[in-house]
């Protein structure tokens, strides 16, 4: 077993996408092209509009915020809930107080 730590101290600036007040700690990468995040986004913050490079799941483990799809209706998510995205679907996401999430970004991934 290995702890994993992924205060907000260790994350780096998302940069990409015009986001602003975003910041990300990579969790994990496998095989077939996997990649695992802590996301932090600050009051205000943002990841901007950009197409999905992976199927992705974006899971809301505390304070609220909103993502959006190819239409850019904001969608509310607050802790315990999440968003689903695929490979090539444009999306964003954001938050007015503040959220943690955990992104998982997959290949080929089913949501359930």
């Amino acid at each position: 077993m290995r702890k994993l730590h992924f205060a907000r101290e260790r994350g780096r600036p998302i940069t990409l996408f015009d986001s602003t007040g975003a910041l990300s700690v990579p969790l994990g990468d496998g095989s077939g092209e996997a990649h695992v995040y802590c996301i932090y986004v600050e009051e205000g913050g943002c990841i901007g509009e950009h197409v999905a490079g992976f199927d992705q799941l974006f899971l809301v483990v505390e304070g609220a915020g909103w993502a959006s799809g190819a239409d850019g209706a904001r969608v509310a998510l607050q802790a315990g809930e999440g968003a689903y995205f695929e490979r090539g679907e444009r999306h964003s996401k954001g938050s007015e107080q503040g959220m943690t999430a955990i992104m998982v970004q997959v290949a080929e991934l089913a949501a359930r």
